[in-house]
């Protein structure tokens, strides 16, 4: 019996540490699909309102590709919901069967006991047990054994309850796990229905472009040459703005180790900027959009163009669209390390976070100036509006001169 109860014990203690990261892991699961839900929300309410005024066809194309993107996340979330359930379920349903033995063995011990205790029902030969004994040690000895069965009945038939009790909980939360699923399972066929749909508007576009390949793969040349050579400029002011803060470091006299402060490589640090740089790199995957409602237009790194699968292009930050006469907003805090002019309507405003630098690009107009302080969340400038009514931003990131990705910084993009 003392191994029944020890097996029980411990079969409770291992369910409870296995159920917690499962249901943690199915909470976050929920969290990361209403955000790719409310994201695709936000992206549907701006298609609508651009497809009023949109007459590129590469852009429509571009948007398409954008939306496919996040219903592929949207059904890998809801995948990884189905799998995590069916195993949730195969597990309640082990636990469940495991009770059942359990309880039945419990009562079995239990009848027993009970037939036992009515065969020596008697107070009279309960009396005579005690009195029998050789001698008074004997008879206390015997006394503690009666009073020891009596609890040791009254402990099985608590177990019985708490048995019972437990195995109905199991019951109710398998119920609720299967009906979970059904649920995850309607809603993954509503979202590949919508991926399919998706799928067929895109070959519809792309097939509408085909017949002048020449002239779109001209125009997609074009805009990949204009974006290299912004993003050469951006560069040479990253170059520019470490050297000229290295150079202010040195005079300052506050650096933390002794590096060659003539290099345009890499940051010069205080103590003070060292503790930013590791606060920011602790936030990795953390930190908020830089607007505040949108979209991952155009994805970051090298990929094939939407539209030819045989072209290339390169995005060296993320592409962000978002409402018309929207705001840019700092990730995190730092410092405005340079406001740089491309051209009338693309302003771009750099902010450092130790080693770090993050850059806003196409602003129409900026409301921050070189060296101000500014906090997370912190408007900075109002993103451009095309003539077309699009609104995108590129955001990008930089530890010293190294481009990085911004999508793994930022909290669920």
């Amino acid at each position: 019996m003392q191994k029944l109860l020890f097996t029980l014990f411990f079969f409770c203690l291992s369910a409870s540490l296995f159920a917690q990261p499962s249901d943690d892991k199915q909470r976050q699961l929920e969290e990361r699909k209403a955000q790719l839900q409310k994201e695709m929300q936000e992206m549907q309410r701006l298609l609508q309102m651009e497809k009023k005024k949109e007459k590129d066809i590469l852009g429509q194309i571009a948007q398409q590709n954008a939306k496919i993107r996040l219903s592929e996340k949207l059904i890998n979330t809801t995948a990884k919901q189905k799998r995590l359930l069916s195993d949730d379920i195969y597990l309640k349903q082990l636990e469940i069967n495991k009770l059942n033995r359990e309880l039945k063995e419990l009562k079995d011990d239990y009848s027993k006991m009970i037939v036992k205790s009515y065969k020596s029902r008697s107070e009279q030969s309960r009396i005579m047990f005690v009195l029998s004994s050789q001698n008074f040690l004997q008879a206390y000895k015997r006394m503690q054994y009666m009073k020891q069965y009596a609890s040791f009945r009254k402990m099985q038939g608590d177990e019985i309850k708490i048995k019972t009790g437990q195995l109905e909980a199991a019951t109710n939360k398998l119920e609720v796990k299967k009906k979970e699923k059904e649920k995850v399972l309607i809603e993954s066929e509503k979202e590949k229905q919508e991926y399919e749909k998706d799928r067929a508007e895109q070959e519809k576009l792309a097939k509408a472009v085909q017949k002048d390949k020449k002239k779109y793969t001209a125009e997609i040349k074009k805009m990949q040459a204009e974006t290299r050579k912004i993003d050469a400029q951006i560069q040479k002011m990253v170059r520019e703005a470490i050297a000229a803060a290295n150079k202010k470091a040195k005079e300052s006299g506050k650096t933390i180790a002794k590096p060659d402060t003539g290099s345009s490589a890499k940051f010069v640090l205080t103590t003070e900027g060292q503790l930013l740089s590791d606060n920011f790199k602790a936030n990795r995957g953390r930190l908020p959009w830089p607007v505040e409602k949108g979209y991952v237009y155009s994805a970051f790194g090298t990929h094939p163009h939407p539209a030819y699968p045989d072209l290339t292009i390169t995005n060296s930050g993320v592409e962000i669209a978002t409402e018309p006469g929207s705001n840019a907003r700092a990730v995190f805090g730092g410092e405005v390390l340079q406001v740089q002019v491309i051209n009338a309507n693309n302003k771009a405003v750099y902010i450092q976070h130790g080693e770090f630098i993050t850059v806003y690009q196409n602003l129409s107009s900026v409301s921050v100036s070189k060296g101000d302080k500014v906090n997370a969340k912190q408007s900075i400038g109002r993103i451009h509006t095309s003539s077309s009514g699009k609104a995108v931003m590129k955001f990008m990131v930089f530890q010293n001169t190294t481009t990085l990705n911004p999508q793994s910084w930022i909290n669920n993009m």
